[in-house]
């Protein structure tokens, strides 16, 4: 099959405050599996929202096969078989429809607007075809609302293909996928590449880059650095080019002392969705939950959060037996929550920085009458953001315009002013760049010096290796094993998370 040529040439554009792509280059072809990367910030994100005709107002040319076309609107790009599935796969699907609907949404669309009768046995039928030719295991006829994450995002890839889709952009599409659903999903790649599709690969996740791409391109600070056949290059140069340095040790040396009990959480349990769950932290502790995507370990979280109605169990904190029946009585008692979604429930996303920082003790900026003394809160926002190293043009930025590493440093920040006792952190490093991971894990460590109890949640093995003390696996919502970090192995803990006993 002959190869389709796609070019960008020279790409540039600005937002308030922010040049966030300075004179790109990137070119591609169907047929391939090529991974854009970079840090948070580097501009990757943009430039496939240029490509597929979410932003407009660039400089730069876009060329077709040799001939420039002009892409203004998403409408232009699929005109040219140019498709994207972006990360929030939820605000792209039709929930109360179903499966079918959904990637048949836009023969719906120009049918009903057209007056038109809606032949939903041939749009059923038509679904149906298009789920087999990619292998996937998904019913036309059920609703998306009933429809896992992993599966959600298939029906995405699905409707992408109900066009002449010539090349396909996937932005982060593991990031909230287990291991096995990960593996369905390159399956699904293999086969559009097989059929000729250009795909375009965004994640931070490099090991699987070199397990599916064929080529790399890396960006920095909104600029193209060096474009590589995966089969040249090495993970390490990879990094290298993404940070602008050497690769140095992720983890921060853990010098720190470990003193007495601070929390306890005995026989924590919500319906079936985590069973009789101990923990207890010590004061400059890091624990660890260790798992894979579904295990139980975002639900243990927000439990020992009071985020959840219907869980149970005692918690301690120095000693004394609290009450934890909604988040506000958390913070009270001394408990922070960095939750997994950042955007949905660790920030405000429609707020600006300084807003964010502050919003979690509001009451340490209250003048008399309850007014707010914003010179306060302004310049203990600056501090914040000095001191943790948040990359933004101001505190009146909104947070959603800053890149995932800034905006989950944020979430972390404002958790910072309200000096808690225990910490807990879900998935802290989902989705942000390796800089900005060791940047968290700095912050971290930070905190645990300072003698606070950290517990730590995350499916990367690596990251549980690195920065915990103790770790607590977790299988089907219960702790199959508990061991000291040191006298454990990646191995081991992927032996347990995956059901071993």
């Amino acid at each position: 099959m002959k190869a389709t040529l796609l070019e960008m040439k020279n790409i540039s554009i600005e937002f308030p405050g922010v040049k966030a792509l300075d004179g790109v280059d990137f070119k591609t072809l169907t047929g391939r599996t090529h991974a854009l990367i970079g840090a948070n910030g580097a501009g990757k994100s943009t430039l496939m929202k240029v490509l597929s005709g979410a932003y407009n107002h660039f400089t730069g040319r876009i060329y077709y096969d040799g001939e420039e076309i002009n892409i203004k609107e998403p409408r232009d790009a699929q005109v040219h078989g140019i498709q994207i599935v972006y990360q929030e796969v939820d605000t792209a699907l039709i929930s109360y429809l179903t499966v079918g609907e959904n990637i048949m949404l836009n023969e719906l669309v120009s049918h009903m607007g057209n007056k038109q009768f809606v032949n939903y046995k041939q749009i059923h039928k038509s679904a149906t075809e298009i789920l087999a030719s990619l292998n996937m295991d998904v019913s036309s006829k059920q609703l998306v609302s009933e429809l896992t994450l992993a599966e959600k995002q298939m029906v995405l890839i699905a409707r992408a293909t109900t066009s002449d889709c010539k090349f396909l952009i996937l932005d982060e599409p593991t990031a909230p996928l287990s291991h096995t659903e990960t593996e369905k999903l390159f399956e699904v790649v293999a086969r559009l590449k097989a059929n000729n599709v250009g795909i375009i690969f965004i994640s931070h996740r490099l090991p699987e880059l070199f397990e599916i791409c064929d080529d790399i391109t890396v960006m920095r600070n909104g600029r193209f650095i060096i474009e590589e056949k995966i089969s040249e290059t090495s993970v390490n140069r990879v990094v290298e080019h993404m940070i602008g340095e050497k690769l140095k040790n992720q983890f921060p040396d853990m010098e720190k002392e470990i003193g007495d009990l601070l929390f306890e959480a005995q026989d924590i349990a919500d319906g079936d969705k985590i069973t009789g769950v101990d923990l207890q932290v010590r004061a400059g502790e890091i624990i660890g939950l260790a798992g894979l995507v579904g295990a139980g370990k975002t639900e243990i979280c927000k439990a020992l959060f009071g985020a959840t109605k219907d869980a149970t169990g005692t918690i301690k904190l120095h000693g004394k037996k609290v009450k934890v029946m909604s988040p506000q009585q958390a913070v009270k008692n001394g408990l922070a929550l960095v939750p997994e979604e950042r955007r949905k429930e660790g920030v405000l996303i429609l707020e600006n920085v300084a807003t964010n920082l502050t919003s979690s003790h509001l009451d340490n900026f209250l003048k008399v009458f309850s007014f707010l003394d914003f010179r306060k809160e302004r310049k203990v926002a600056n501090e914040m953001v000095a001191s943790i190293g948040v990359k933004t043009p101001s505190i009146d930025t909104k947070v959603q315009n800053l890149s995932g590493g800034n905006q989950q440093k944020v979430a972390i920040g404002k958790w910072l002013l309200a000096d808690a006792d225990i910490y807990i952190f879900d998935e802290p490093t989902k989705g942000i760049d390796v800089g900005s991971k060791k940047d968290v894990f700095e912050l971290i460590a930070a905190l645990a010096k300072r003698g606070k109890g950290i517990i730590y949640a995350s499916s990367e093995l690596a990251e549980i290796m690195g920065i915990t003390d103790k770790v607590y696996i977790i299988y089907d919502g219960e702790v199959t094993k508990e061991v000291p970090t040191k006298e454990t192995t990646e191995e081991e803990l992927l032996y347990f998370s995956t059901g071993g006993r």
